[in-house]
């Protein structure tokens, strides 16, 4: 057959096009495979809508010539990027293909992320990158660190207009960490470790000696660094966290968020809620059992369970309205506030806010962690961010008291003065400078030492009296602090009735480049 043939041209056409598609070739992939791991396209089918995604860059090649790299075939340059829909929504992928040099990130590599990401921008859409990669391609010098800078440049102009999601599945090293960490949401597979440098280097440079999983497995990175928000058992279990997550964000910072297809809009009294939170303050419990009796079909997703578990955020959704849910826990901690706590909110906040997400606050504090440590840590530096970040926030605040609402940590969760809209009160509500136990000791200190043997009962006398003056929901309500003292079995209503009456809220701010919160 004549190769001027158009039928020539496209047998060409495919043969090529199935040349790169196999990526580092069919004995790396089944390698690949073998290890557990999905391969750089099977993830992106995983995520999309089936036969949705259109790839650009394709056919991408570097351009350098040094250190055996001139003539040297990267397929795709070992990143796979382009456009598809989640749940028929349009998202843009970047996936770093581990079987073509290790998913090393040359120029072209990260230029092709980069410019999906800028298609992202323009679109109004979300971004995912999963990243399965050695790190830097350093065969191409500064080149390559070049290309991470541009990544993450556009990492910080989609910031706050587009959702950001990172999903790591295999290795994420040295620089090329820092572009997770630039997005909004980092899934991390229990396969995969992020470090910005490697136990090989640790152990030359102070002598310490530590696994990969250890420094930057999943686990440590839940639990002690804060960088990962969500664990995945595999690549397929990420993907699927992904597409729920997505489901509850708005594409663009220009939209609402999704109304669900089939909202749960059953708003009837539940008495189970009378019994959750007990009415002894020094008795703990979990607030998740309230979440879940308030939010439809008990469906709570959390972000980052297991970091600073003394506060409890993630994504819900109230008569088929997605809400970001803020709530401390009494079960970790009594729910104080401490530096790790007030960093997981308010950025979590912070995100709500930038996407015009709903935010209902559950509240029993009693109040922020005292110590030497969290002092000189910078409590008052970190406590701060969650004043300025409920203060910044102009989308719906709903803020519930459930029982304990101390100091300033009363503040810090967005009380009326901080612009909460509405503020609803359980009977057992305590809304107060501090509790009524210690304040006692400070304002009835002579009466309670001129009681001789009486000690005792006029502590308790004193207690209750400071109780009624002060701790109780109605002195705050008379304040107008509270907006009603409500039945705990109305709690769901209350709350989506006031999302309904704040659905169209405006609210000016005077004009600037951004605030200076204290980071």
């Amino acid at each position: 057959m004549s190769a001027d043939t158009m039928k020539a041209k496209v047998e060409e056409l495919q043969r090529r096009r199935t040349e790169v598609m196999l990526g580092g070739g069919a004995d790396k992939l089944d390698k690949h495979r073998a290890s557990g791991k999905l391969t750089a396209r099977e993830r992106i089918d995983a995520l999309v809508d089936s036969h949705s995604f259109q790839e650009t860059g394709l056919f991408a090649k570097h351009r350098a010539t040094l250190f055996g790299m001139e003539g040297k075939d990267m397929p795709a340059d070992g990143v796979v990027t382009g456009a598809a829909s989640i749940g028929g929504r349009l998202v843009h992928v970047a996936s770093q293909d581990f079987t073509v040099a290790g998913g090393s990130a040359g120029e072209v590599h990260s230029i092709k992320v980069a410019e999906s990401m800028e298609h992202a921008l323009r679109a109004g859409s979300p971004f995912v990158f999963i990243n399965d990669s050695g790190g830097a391609r350093v065969q191409e010098g500064i080149d390559s660190l070049s290309g991470y800078g541009k990544v993450f440049y556009t990492n910080v102009m989609l910031s706050g207009a587009v959702p950001q999601v990172s999903i790591i599945c295999g290795p994420c090293a040295g620089g090329a960490a820092y572009s997770p960490a630039l997005t909004d949401f980092i899934i991390q597979t229990r396969q995969a470790q992020m470090f910005i440098t490697g136990p090989q280097v640790i152990k030359q440079v102070t002598g310490e000696d530590v696994t990969p999983d250890q420094l930057g497995g999943p686990e440590t990175h839940m639990v002690s660094s804060g960088v990962t928000h969500f664990i995945a058992e595999d690549d397929t279990h990420a993907m699927l966290l992904c597409q729920k997550l997505l489901s509850y964000l708005p594409s663009n910072n220009l939209e609402d968020p999704p109304v669900a297809d089939h909202p749960d809009v059953r708003v009837d009294p539940d008495p189970a809620l009378l019994d959750v939170v007990p009415v002894d303050g020094k008795q703990g419990y979990d607030v998740r059992n309230v979440i879940a009796r308030v939010v439809d079909s008990a469906d709570f997703f959390e972000v980052q369970s297991g970091y600073a578990p003394n506060i409890v955020v993630g994504f819900a959704r109230v008569t088929g309205r997605s809400v970001g849910i803020v709530a401390n826990q009494p079960a970790a901690m009594a729910g104080v506030l401490d530096i790790n706590a007030s960093n997981k909110a308010s950025r979590f906040i912070r995100f709500c806010n930038a996407f015009n997400i709903p935010i209902v606050t559950f509240v029993d504090v009693p109040g922020f962690l005292p110590g030497v440590e969290q002092e000189l840590g910078g409590i008052i530096r970190h406590g701060a961010k969650m004043l300025f970040a409920y203060s910044a926030a102009t989308v719906a605040k709903i803020t519930v008291i459930l029982r304990k609402s101390y100091g300033g940590a009363y503040l810090a969760m967005c009380g009326k003065d901080l612009g909460a809209d509405r503020v609803f009160a359980w009977p057992t509500a305590e809304v107060a400078v501090m509790g009524a136990e210690g304040a006692a000791e400070i304002v009835f200190r002579k009466e309670i030492s001129e009681a001789g043997a009486d000690k005792a009962a006029r502590r308790k006398e004193m207690i209750a009296q400071y109780r009624e003056a002060f701790s109780n929901p109605y002195v705050a309500a008379g304040r107008r602090l509270v907006d009603d003292v409500i039945d705990p079995a109305q709690t769901r209503r209350y709350v989506a009735q006031a999302l309904e009456y704040l659905s169209t809220k405006r609210e000016l701010r005077p004009p600037k480049k951004h605030g200076l919160m204290p980071l």
